[in-house]
């Protein structure tokens, strides 16, 4: 293997790739495409997201150029955010990967359903809500106390 490639550590390909490779990203990315919103808007809209964790997503994104963040003086304090045009660069290869999604999803979890590891059955499971297998159940019921 030769020393060049799309992906080596300090190549733009690869920090594009870490960058959305994050759980949250691209939904955020997704939650701001149809314009400003606030913090707030921006949890209930995506789900799932620890206001924590939002606002770790959201000021990486703000340090990659990818969106701003804009506070007005007001009596009470409002923030919103939005895409930069950069940011916006990323909607189309978005929309891209949901749609390999939509296509390809139900190929994948077949995959994970043939595949024996206890641990993709349970990533699998989760993704098509299905309940835990008994053995799952009992390995979280003795995780939990």
């Amino acid at each position: 293997m030769s020393g060049s490639g799309p992906f080596l550590a300090d190549c733009p390909a690869r920090l594009a790739v870490e960058l959305i490779a994050d759980k949250w990203t691209v939904v955020v990315l997704a939650g701001l495409s149809q314009g400003p919103v606030r913090h707030g808007e921006l949890a209930e809209l995506i789900g799932g997201i620890s206001r924590k964790v939002l606002t770790q997503t959201l000021r990486r994104l703000e340090a990659h150029g990818l969106l701003h963040r804009q506070a007005y003086a007001e009596v009470t304090p409002r923030v919103e955010y939005e895409l930069t045009p950069l940011g916006a660069t990323l909607i189309e290869p978005i929309h891209v990967l949901a749609e390999w999604a939509r296509t390809n999803g139900e190929a994948v979890l077949d995959a994970l359903d043939a595949h024996s590891d206890p641990v993709t059955r349970g990533d699998r499971d989760s993704r098509r809500g299905d309940p835990p297998s008994p053995g799952q159940a009992a390995a979280k019921t003795a995780t939990a106390g």
